[in-house]
């Protein structure tokens, strides 16, 4: 059997509506009880939420390519763009700030057309220097002719499989003039099947030497911020697709050996994204646990400010006990200020004495 890009009426696609509705009407559910749930949180807990899952998922969508990058330089590069104070003094890799540029301009730009500057530019964030590993490609433009046929083939030299084959690279700006185009119509298809479809698409005309699944992805999560109607975060689909690394490459695989009815591509997609919507709780747990401890303390007197500084800290992760010297030292107050704040929080329920006393005394916030 051809691939997909063969066949005689490419690329219009269709599906079976009875199929695909369905998984369509419980993921437009879901995301409409999360999006709601987030926007009660409050402007500040709602951006350390989207920075959480932001993070998630460009760490994720490289890990699907054998891409290791690290959570805290993504995490710092993510907030020191956006203007958080979850910054850090740590500047990532050029790899790292050009994935988090593609990503950040694909999600909070969401309604900016689709143009083929703007891919290009993508895909020149991905690789600043020129090279895919040790190998120089070419950056910032369609795929040439003289790289040869893009094959994605596995198992060893002389018995390879070919698991795809994409269109040659003439027909590459024709393919992706049409894409583009189709991208920015408003034909009145919901944004959530325009997600899952242009992500099949685009990885299918393989308009680049290399990063076209980490591009494909942005492309996608750029349709879903546009079907969320807001440029936060609160889901990580490239997180759910590396934990069903090995489902998500045969489906794809399956799909474009197949003839221009993409129902199962649509299905799983959909049954994918509503499995990321489900495991957002799990990525902006922390969150939810510290706006309800908030909602909590809200309730009594109010704190100061270098109280709330250091149990925001606190409800963050904050590694080993609260001393009194740890206190006075993120507060920015003397040793008797401190003492004093961390009394009156002992004092209201909200901080309890750890077992050991004198020098070792030793806090945490409590439940």
């Amino acid at each position: 059997m051809g691939f997909i890009h063969k066949k005689k009426d490419w690329p219009n696609f269709h599906w079976e509506a009875g199929n695909v509705l369905p998984s369509l009407v419980r993921v437009r559910h879901k995301q409409g009880l999360l999006l709601g749930r987030m926007r009660q949180l409050g402007f500040d807990l709602q951006a350390e939420a989207s920075l959480r899952v932001l993070t998630s998922d460009v760490v994720r969508s490289s890990a699907i390519e054998g891409e290791q990058l690290d959570d805290e330089d993504v995490r710092s590069s993510i907030a020191r763009r956006l203007g958080l104070p979850q910054a850090g003094i740590r500047r990532g890799s050029r790899d790292v700030e050009g994935i988090v540029e593609v990503m950040l301009d694909a999600t909070r730009n969401a309604t900016t057309p689709i143009t083929e500057s703007r891919l290009c530019g993508w895909h020149a964030a991905l690789f600043p220097i020129g090279y895919s590993g040790t190998r120089p490609i070419a950056v910032g433009c369609w795929r040439p002719a003289e790289a040869g046929p893009m094959h994605v083939v596995s198992g060893p030299i002389g018995r390879e499989r070919v698991h795809f084959e994409a269109p040659v690279a003439a027909r590459v700006p024709g393919e992706m003039a049409t894409f583009i185009a189709w991208c920015n119509a408003a034909d009145g298809m919901d944004a959530v099947l325009r997600a899952a479809l242009a992500h099949f698409w685009f990885i299918t005309i393989h308009p680049f030497e290399d990063g076209n699944g980490r591009l494909a992805r942005a492309v996608a999560d750029l349709m879903l911020a546009r079907s969320d109607g807001c440029a936060d975060r609160f889901y990580s689909m490239s997180t759910r697709i590396e934990n069903e690394r090995g489902d998500y490459y045969r489906i794809l695989e399956r799909t474009q050996r197949g003839d221009l009815d993409v129902t199962p591509w649509m299905t799983w997609f959909l049954d994918c994204l509503e499995r990321a919507i489900d495991q957002a709780d799990f990525l902006t747990k922390g969150v939810l646990h510290k706006a309800e401890a908030w909602r909590t303390l809200d309730q009594g007197p109010p704190v100061n400010e270098r109280q709330r500084l250091v149990i925001n800290r606190l409800l963050d992760g904050f590694e080993g006990g609260l001393t009194t010297s740890k206190y006075a030292k993120l507060a920015k107050c003397s040793a008797d200020t401190a003492l004093r704040d961390i009394q009156d929080l002992v004092n209201r329920g909200v901080l309890v004495r750890s077992v050991a006393g004198g020098r070792s005394t030793s806090y945490r916030v409590v439940g």
